[in-house]
């Protein structure tokens, strides 16, 4: 039979446990229903838009009410001057977070919500409550000093990290396709937490500078820069550490399933408690002497640190691992090629893949290879999300819509494999994941797949079809590119 007779299909969808097909999968969509998109219900309150202005305009009310506050308390110049130097730390902590999520990105509409909670809602729950709360204290027992002390240790961690964790739980409950595990959790606490530290670092630096201006001090001195040493150079990850004892416990919650529904309530709860209890001995850490600080930051504070992110490290390194245990089998469909999972499980891997993909199709047009690059990229996460859905349905069941969206993902891998496969394979040869000599760059092809022909129209893999394969010989052995 010659090659141009055979007729180009797509692979099967590999069968979960090895039950029928027809059971969880179907056939794969027509060209018309590639994207999978839930059934809408023909109410306002329900539609996307409407949920996402009103949530907008709650978060920005929010933030002009504890703008207003934060200005009253720091005067405009202490105001101008704590904003200055608590916006410092933020793009780090961010960047490290990011950093952390890098396995399968979350969207950025999830971290921005969750940093405006904290910056504007949480902060204004805390500001308000724990006013209220200390002048009840002081009312009650007639002791200003000791009111002040107990709304610090007592009633501060509890409001706080309640109103924190409102952003970690909004997100489990409404973005639970992007909510999968530890590594989330730990994510979106880190970015609720950093916003609220933000607000909260512009009101006690505000202060401190108010204070220097009655007082007259400058320099190293000064109350400002005790202020801005103590919570933005020795302790920026403090309330994010609180917190992400909470993103902890959802993220156990997530990994657990649904079926786990005594799990999915107690483990939240007890790193709510938690991270209410580091954050109450951080705040009271002043009580136990002169050296207190000290002792609780060097004993507690930085082992503690050390040993949650150990445990991000760790979970982060626990998805790469799924990745190279979950995607053979589509690889033993035709989906992907024998390499890619390989490559796919190593982020050295994936960035070669994607500076290839650049290096590649940059000539003569540079556009098109950043195209490219984001192309693989997009790959990679679509295959993340792929390997990670099929973790979840093997341990907790293949839930209602789990068909569609293993069809909606191989769709997209499929429409990107012409310039996504060559380069993964290319990085697993080259990063050492396949043993095998470090070969030359595979010819990429110059069109990016997006305006290309649809999947229907691209190479089906060798296993299901006799076309050629740039990494088959003659013989159908698979061989490392020339």
């Amino acid at each position: 039979m010659s090659q141009g007779s055979v007729q180009h299909q797509q692979p099967a969808v590999p069968v979960l446990e090895e039950q029928q097909l027809d059971e969880y999968l179907g056939a794969v969509p027509e060209r018309g229903q590639w994207r999978y998109r839930p059934r809408r219900v023909g109410m306002v309150w329900r539609s996307k838009a409407f949920r996402a202005g009103a949530l907008i305009t709650v978060l920005a009310l929010c933030g002009l009410v504890i703008l207003a506050l934060v200005r009253e308390q720091t005067g405009t110049e202490g105001f101008l001057v704590g904003l200055g130097l608590a916006v410092l730390p933020v793009p780090l902590l961010m960047a490290a977070f990011r950093w952390l999520d890098r396995v399968e990105p979350g969207p950025w509409r999830n971290l921005l919500f969750a940093f405006s909670w904290g910056a504007c809602a949480a902060a204004l729950v805390a500001i308000i409550a724990n006013t209220f709360a200390t002048r009840w204290i002081a009312t009650a027992t007639a002791d200003p000093s000791s009111a002040d002390t107990l709304g610090a240790t007592v009633v501060a961690p509890v409001v706080e990290e309640i109103a924190k964790a409102v952003a970690v739980l909004l997100i489990f409950l409404f973005r639970r396709r992007q909510f999968g595990g530890i590594v989330d959790g730990i994510v979106v606490a880190g970015f609720t937490a950093t916003g609220f530290a933000f607000t909260e670092n512009i009101l006690y630096l505000g202060n401190a500078f108010g204070e220097d201006q009655q007082l007259g001090t400058t320099g190293f001195a000064s109350v400002t820069a005790g202020t801005f040493f103590v919570r933005v150079v020795m302790s920026p990850f403090a309330h994010p550490l609180f917190t992400v004892l909470s993103g902890i416990g959802f993220g156990l919650a997530a990994l657990g399933g649904a079926r786990h529904r005594v799990r999915r309530i107690v483990l939240p709860l007890l790193g709510l408690v938690l991270a209410m209890g580091m954050h109450a001995l951080w705040n009271g850490s002043s009580s136990f002497g002169p050296y207190g600080f000290y002792l609780v930051y060097g004993v507690f504070m930085v082992p503690s640190f050390g040993l949650v992110t150990w445990l991000a490290i760790w979970s982060r390194q626990r998805e790469l691992r799924t990745l190279s245990t979950e995607l053979p089998v589509y690889a033993a469909a035709g989906w992907l090629t024998p390499a890619e999972p390989l490559a796919l499980a190593s982020m050295r891997a994936r960035g070669m893949a994607r500076d290839m993909a650049r290096h590649w199709n940059s000539h003569p047009d540079r556009a098109r290879g950043r195209a490219a690059a984001r192309a693989v990229a997009e790959y990679e996460s679509f295959a993340t999300s792929l390997a990670m859905l099929r973790r979840r349905a093997r341990h907790d069941g293949a839930g209602p819509d789990f068909a569609l969206r293993e069809q909606e993902l191989l769709h997209h891998l499929w429409h990107r494999r012409d310039i996504a496969g060559p380069a993964l394979t290319y990085a697993a040869h080259a990063t050492g994941r396949l043993r095998a000599h470090r070969p030359a760059p595979p010819p990429f092809p110059r069109q990016f797949p997006h305006g290309g022909p649809p999947p229907q129209q691209l190479p089906a893999p060798h296993r299901h079809y006799g076309g050629h394969n740039p990494y088959m010989d003659d013989g159908g052995r698979r061989t490392p590119p020339a």
